[in-house]
């Protein structure tokens, strides 16, 4: 038997399939540049590394109570510069674990996917997911594979425990007396971190006051 010819119709044969995605450079670009202003920012507020390691300002602590109050004030003062120690620590660590940097890798790649690159909602089972949910859910995924899955978090905890006692030995034998305590030029770089992956997502326009 012959079968009957007809009309083309607009089936789902004759669609094309649905378009992923789309990856938007720009918006990539436009985070990374957020990122690096940010990170500028702060580290801007560093003190200059040749005070940090002024060896006429070290001396062996009389006391517990000493040694405690040397810190609580260096780590009020050195903040910025503690902070980047504890980063090169995790650097230094990761390199030498390459397996745990493709994982962080991995997971950064997944985030910047979630909430940057992708440009349509994520619908798992008919229910779109909101931003909040899917921070969530980002959150427990990155951390059931950090500490549960790979070796991730052993390194990271080796690592901040290395520049914990960095720390902690700096700050301790690290005389205060010369240090000025002013915080009082508040940081441009004190804003939401969450708000660089954010900044671009177009807001409604405030209403016109009359």
């Amino acid at each position: 038997m012959t079968a009957q010819g007809g009309p083309p119709q607009d089936g789902a044969a004759s669609q094309p399939a649905a378009a992923g995605p789309s990856v938007q450079p720009a918006a990539v670009l436009s985070v990374a540049g957020r990122l690096k202003d940010y990170a500028s920012g702060i580290l801007k507020q560093g003190k200059p590394w040749s005070e940090v390691m002024d060896r006429t300002s070290f001396s062996r602590p009389q006391n517990l109570t000493e040694a405690t109050s040397r810190l609580k004030k260096n780590v009020a003062y050195f903040k910025i510069n503690y902070l980047i120690v504890v980063i090169m620590a995790i650097t230094v660590c990761m390199l030498m674990n390459p397996g745990s940097l493709m994982v962080l890798c991995a997971l950064l790649v997944a985030w910047l996917y979630v909430f940057v690159i992708r440009t349509t909602p994520l619908v798992i089972g008919n229910h779109t997911l909101s931003d909040q949910t899917k921070l969530l859910g980002m959150a427990a995924i990155s951390f059931v594979v950090i500490f549960f899955l790979t070796s991730v978090g052993a390194v990271v905890f080796g690592a901040l425990s290395i520049g914990f006692c960095l720390i902690t030995l700096h700050g301790a034998t690290r005389a205060p007396d010369d240090l000025f305590l002013d915080d009082a030029q508040a940081p441009a770089a004190n804003q939401n971190l969450l708000s660089i992956f954010t900044a671009g997502k177009q807001m409604p326009p405030p209403a016109a006051n009359v």
